[in-house]
C-alpha cells in the first residue's frame, strides 16, 4: 500500500477528531492525557505556562526608569539600521525617477484635472505613525511594560520605513505618469512632442518630476504600513480572535484598515493615482507589516489564534497518534 494512502485517510480523521475536541472542550490535559507525552514535552508546556504567568505578574515592574537604558542598549543596532533606512529614503526622494516615454496617443488617460491633495503629504505620518504611538503610550501607562512599548514602536517604525524604501524604489524604477500628467507637463494646455513622439514638457520641473511617480501609491502604502501594524497589535492586545464571539473587538481591529482604505480611495478621487497604483500600494505593505508585528511581545503575537497549553497538547497528541498509526501500517514517517 503506498504511503500516500494514510490508511484510508485515517490520519485526517484522527486530526479532525482531536482538533475538534481541542476547540470545543479545550482539551484539558488530565492525568490520562499526560501519559501520551514524554517528560520533555510536559516540561516544555509547563515552562511556557510559567513564563506567560510570570510576565503577567511582572507587569508594572518594567518601566522607562528601571529598564529604559537596558532596552536602549540591547536594541541600539536595530535603531542604527532604521537610521540607515531613513538615509536611503531621503536619497530615493531626491533622485529623479525614470522618465518613461509618453506619446500623444497615451494622453487620453492622462488628462484628468490637476487638483490639490485631499490628504496632504504631511498628514500621512500623523495618522500612520504618531496616532499608533499615542495608542502605544496609553497602553504603556496602563500596563507599565517598557518592553511592550519599545518593541511596538520599533516594529511600527520598521514597517513604515521598509515600506517607504520599497515604494519609492519602485516609483523611481517604473516612472509611471500620473492621471493628471498632461497638465503637469503642459500647464498652458499646448502639448509639444519631439520627432519620436515623446513629450517635451515645459512645466515646473518639480511638478513634472512628481508626475512620474504614480506607481505604486505612497499614501496608501504608508497608511497600510502604520495602520496595518496597529491593527495587528490591537488584535493581540484585546484577543480579537479568541473564539468567544465578541464582534466589537473585530470592529476595533478593522477600523484602522478601513481608514487606510479610505486614504487609498482619496488618491484615486484626486486623480493623483490610477486604481492599480492604490491596489499595489495596499498589497506591497503586507510582508513588512506582518513581519514587523513579530517584534511585539508574546501577547501581541497571538493575534490569530491564542496558543495555550491545551492547544499545544492537542497538536502534540495528534502527531503522536499519527506516528503510532504510521508505524503500525509501516508507513514511512517524514
Amino acid at each position: 500500500m503506498p504511503w500516500r494512502d494514510f490508511g484510508s485517510l485515517s490520519f485526517f480523521k484522527i486530526f479532525m477528531g482531536i482538533f475538534k475536541d481541542a476547540s470545543t472542550k479545550r482539551l484539558e490535559i488530565t492525568a490520562n492525557t499526560c501519559q501520551s507525552f514524554s517528560s520533555l514535552d510536559l516540561a516544555l508546556i509547563e515552562h511556557k505556562n510559567k513564563e506567560y504567568k510570570m510576565r503577567e505578574v511582572q507587569l508594572g515592574s518594567h518601566t522607562v526608569m528601571s529598564h529604559g537604558v537596558t532596552v536602549a542598549r540591547t536594541h541600539m543596532h536595530d535603531w542604527l539600521i532604521l537610521l540607515v533606512l531613513v538615509v536611503i529614503e531621503v536619497i530615493l526622494y531626491v533622485i529623479h525617477p525614470f522618465y518613461r516615454y509618453v506619446g500623444k496617443d497615451m494622453m487620453t488617460d492622462l488628462k484628468y484635472p490637476f487638483k490639490s491633495n485631499t490628504l496632504p503629504v504631511w498628514a500621512v505620518p500623523i495618522f500612520a505613525i504618531l496616532l499608533p504611538m499615542v495608542i502605544f503610550l496609553i497602553i504603556y501607562f496602563r500596563r507599565r511594560d517598557i518592553y511592550d512599548l519599545h518593541h511596538a514602536i520599533l516594529g511600527l517604525v520598521y514597517s513604515v520605513l521598509v515600506t517607504a524604501v520599497i515604494t519609492d524604489s519602485i516609483k523611481n524604477a517604473v516612472g509611471r505618469p500620473r492621471p493628471d500628467f498632461f497638465w503637469r507637463c503642459f500647464p498652458d494646455g499646448k502639448d509639444v512632442y519631439d520627432q519620436l513622439g515623446n513629450v517635451i514638457c515645459h512645466g515646473d520641473r518639480n511638478v513634472i518630476k512628481e508626475g512620474h511617480k504614480s506607481f505604486p501609491s505612497g499614501h496608501t502604502s504608508w497608511s497600510f504600513a502604520g495602520l496595518g501594524f496597529l491593527s495587528l497589535y490591537l488584535s493581540g492586545k484585546i484577543k480579537a480572535f479568541d473564539h468567544r464571539g465578541h464582534v466589537a473587538k473585530l470592529c476595533i481591529v478593522f477600523l484602522a484598515l478601513v481608514v487606510a482604505c479610505l486614504v487609498g480611495i482619496s488618491r484615486v478621487d484626486d486623480y493623483w493615482h490610477h486604481w492599480q497604483d492604490v491596489f499595489a500600494g495596499g498589497l506591497l505593505v503586507l510582508p513588512s507589516a506582518i513581519s514587523s508585528s513579530r517584534c511585539a511581545p508574546q501577547d501581541s503575537l497571538s493575534f490569530w489564534c491564542p496558543i495555550d497549553s491545551s492547544m499545544v497538547g492537542g497538536l502534540m497528541l495528534t502527531f503522536r497518534h499519527w506516528r503510532s498509526h504510521a508505524e503500525v501500517h509501516k508507513h514511512p514517517v517524514l
